[in-house]
């Protein structure tokens, strides 16, 4: 086994909890390797820090497997990482329809699996987790019939541009047998259908659930806009609540015809519209037009895809969220979210207070929340903490 030796003063992240070993980080690497190989990692005075992927194509050099240094990574190793995961969701969301594995949160670096009722999606971004797919893969499909959930089988959503940076391909298939890539899935008493060769990502946003169920009293009895709404989370959660008119707004056409799809599949088509448009573009509109809302939700993709769009990024959130806040009537409510990592909660919280100067509001905090337990935040490494959900009254200035 190879081993990677870090500079002097180096690896204080993954001393601290961290998960990863960036390229700047290390002094050398003795012996030979290919990438992808799983290497001992070791700091400047020797001492043994744990064992990790190695590729040196990727800023990313070193995602770390395991701090034990007496641990034998063999099959049996692999087939504990995967019960633990999914154990861990037994005891938390369970295991019906959930993320089952997190990544570098579940020690399983590089690897998304989501499951929707008897299906599963996966993404595969490191090259380390790519070789070894073959070993985890059939675990997964081994392990969750023995816990009493049986599956149809797993589609990859390999196609990812973060792939690249790994030197990896970008595609998406079926790993294995060919089967119907549709499922219906329950989340918070209702139904949606994913797709998981079109949807987002890999065809719904999981880590939302107990977000989207927070804004339940406020939507009832009032009028909700569903900013960015992609399957209509949110906004069938409203309409569920007892909401009198709810509005879906997204850009996609797919993610609108979907909302759509999804609502007519809860009976709950005959309260709500759903518009696609841009949101940039729509919100002056309606604005212009006099609208309220009892409830606006702003939930959009990440504007900061990297530490270097954080500054227009910024911009951004600080636009709709003020564009947002006007279009609530005064004692409504407004609920906002930012799904990138770079995005510090301080830097969220003081964007949205930038906006709600330049509305001339009052913000009234109701909650503060985070991504579900099925996306577990591993304390050290934050890129499993991403997920900045912030629910509000809103009080204009009279």
């Amino acid at each position: 086994m190879a081993k990677v030796l870090l500079k002097k003063g180096e690896g204080r992240t993954l001393s601290a909890g961290g998960a990863w070993i960036y390229d700047n980080e290390i002094a050398k690497i003795e012996g030979d390797f290919e990438n992808g190989d799983i290497v001992a990692v070791e700091a400047a005075n020797g001492f043994h820090l744990g064992y990790g992927y190695l590729n040196t194509r990727s800023k990313i050099t070193v995602r770390m497997l395991t701090r034990d240094p007496d641990a034998v990574i063999d099959g049996a190793f692999w087939e504990r990482r995967v019960r633990e995961a999914l154990e861990y969701r037994l005891h938390t969301t369970g295991l019906a329809s959930c993320r089952l594995i997190f990544g570098e949160a579940d020690q399983l670096p590089g690897l998304t699996a989501d499951k929707f009722g008897d299906m599963i999606v996966t993404q595969t971004l490191s090259l380390g987790m790519e070789r070894l797919k073959d070993t985890i893969f059939p675990i997964l499909l081994r392990q969750l019939p023995e816990l009493g959930y049986p599956v149809r089988g797993i589609y990859e959503r390999n196609d990812a541009k973060s792939r690249t940076l790994e030197g990896l391909e970008r595609g998406q298939g079926f790993y294995g047998e060919a089967f119907d890539p549709h499922a219906i899935m329950e989340e918070n008493g209702l139904l949606y259908e994913i797709d998981a060769e079109n949807g987002q990502k890999t065809g719904f946003f999981l880590d939302q659930r107990f977000n989207r169920m927070a804004i339940r009293p406020m939507a009832k009895g009032g009028r909700v806009l569903d900013c960015f709404c992609n399957a209509g989370g949110f906004g069938l959660n409203a309409a569920a609540a007892g909401a009198a008119h709810v509005t879906c707004v997204d850009a996609s056409q797919l993610a609108v015809d979907t909302a759509r799809a999804n609502a007519e599949r809860n009976g709950l088509a005959d309260r709500m519209d759903f518009v696609c448009a841009d949101i940039f573009e729509l919100l002056p509109e309606l604005e212009a037009q006099g609208q309220r809302y009892d409830l606006v939700i702003l939930d959009p993709p990440a504007f900061a895809k990297s530490r270097a769009a954080v500054k227009s990024a910024a911009r951004g959130y600080r636009e709709i969220n003020r564009r947002g806040m006007a279009l609530v009537r005064h004692g409504g409510f407004l609920a906002t979210c930012t799904c990138s990592h770079f995005m510090t909660p301080e830097l969220f919280r003081s964007t949205v207070a930038q906006a709600a100067r330049d509305a001339h509001c009052r913000l009234v905090q109701v909650e503060e929340r985070t991504q579900g337990p099925d996306h577990p935040m591993l304390w050290g490494a934050d890129e499993s903490s991403y997920l900045k959900f912030l629910l509000f009254q809103v009080r204009h200035e009279r």
